[in-house]
Parts: C-alpha cells; structure tokens; sequence
C-alpha cells in the first residue's frame, strides 16, 4: 500500500470507487506527459454523514456539510488518480483545483465550501507539494443537480 493510501487509512478513510460519467464520451483524466488533467467530480456515493450529494447553499445545504461534501469529492479524486495511475505515490504534487458550488446568487462562501478538498490535499502532501492554486466559485446550478464539483491538475512522478 502507498505512503499516501497509509495516510488515508491512518486518518480513518478508504478510498470510494472511481466517479462514474453518465456517458462514455468522457472520462475521468487524461495524461499528457507528466500532468493529470482531473474531470469534474461530483459524488455517486451511498450517503455518508454530512455529505450532500444534492442541493443548494444558501437554501438547503451548510457551509460544514458544504466541506465535508468537497472532503468526498476530493476522495472520489483520489480513487480516480489509482485508478488511472496504480499507486498515489506518483502524485508529485497538486497543481490546481477548480471547484463549483450550486448556490443562489448570494451565497458568497465557496472558498470555505472547497476548502474541505484544499485541506485533504495539503493534509496529505504537506505544504511543499500539497498548497496548490484554487479557484472556488458558486454557480446557479451543476449537473444531476450535485452540490459540488472539483477537477483539477496533478503533477506526477517521472
């Protein structure tokens, strides 16, 4: 097992499956040379405590359930990297996020929303390699009607 899958099982969690697309016209990343394009990720989980699959900040969802659904997403992330990589181990380090939230017009913590994949990502990598650029913003609506989306940049080991 990878140092960082150790990581996860140390601090209580196991990676989902891969997010699934509703067509097989896309797919969950792409290479080209040594960074990994990530796909917007959404959630296709059982439910889980706090996460929301569905909803709308500013009407039905927490800024806390908000975080801990990124924290899902960002998990659903990683089951997509090993999926396509075999090991997290290659992750070099974290480039990019750029993450959506279904929100009204004045709901203005997106940033605190996608902090819950931020924060995983840095917990794992360590502020070398795991401070990334982000981008967090809030959109009238994501598709199915999920309330977070992320994809995202990797760069991986030679």
């Amino acid at each position: 097992m990878s140092t960082i899958e150790n990581k996860l099982n140390a601090m209580g969690y196991q990676l989902p499956p891969p997010f699934t697309f509703p067509k097989n016209n896309r797919t969950g990343c792409t290479q080209a040379g040594s960074i990994l394009y990530l796909s917007g990720h959404g959630l296709d989980l059982p439910k889980l405590p706090n996460v929301r699959q569905t909803g709308k900040f500013g009407v039905d969802i927490t800024v806390e359930e908000g975080a801990a659904t990124a924290h899902a997403v960002a998990l659903t992330m990683l089951a997509t990297i090993k999926a396509h990589c075999g090991d997290l181990d290659r992750v070099k380090r974290v480039l990019r996020l750029f993450g959506m939230v279904n929100c009204t017009p004045d709901f203005v913590q997106p940033p605190q929303v996608i902090d819950g994949a931020s924060d995983l990502f840095f917990e794992l990598w360590g502020p070398e390699f795991g401070k990334h650029a982000r981008t967090a913003v809030g959109q009238v609506s994501l598709p199915r009607g999920i309330a977070v989306e992320i994809n995202g940049e990797f760069e991986l080991h030679a």
